[in-house]
C-alpha cells in the first residue's frame, strides 16, 4: 500500500492519465454487458461515455501543461 501512495505522490499526472483510461474501460465493459444483458438501450447510453470520459480527460491535462 505504501508503494501505491509513493507512486501517486511522485506522479500525479500518470496517476490522472491511469484513472481516466481505468474509467473509460470500466464503462466500456459496463457497456457490453449491459447490451449482452439484454438491455441494449442502457448499453448504448453507457457506451457513450467513453468518449466523453476521454475528451474530459484530454482537457484536464492540458491545462496542467499551460
Amino acid at each position: 500500500m505504501e508503494k501505491v501512495q509513493r507512486i501517486l505522490l511522485e506522479h500525479p499526472r500518470a496517476s490522472a492519465r491511469a484513472l481516466i483510461l481505468f474509467g473509460a474501460f470500466a464503462s466500456f465493459v459496463i457497456s457490453i454487458l449491459l447490451w449482452f444483458g439484454g438491455q441494449h438501450e442502457q448499453g448504448i447510453f453507457v457506451g457513450l461515455w467513453v468518449p466523453s470520459i476521454l475528451s474530459l480527460g484530454s482537457i484536464v491535462l492540458r491545462k496542467d501543461d499551460r
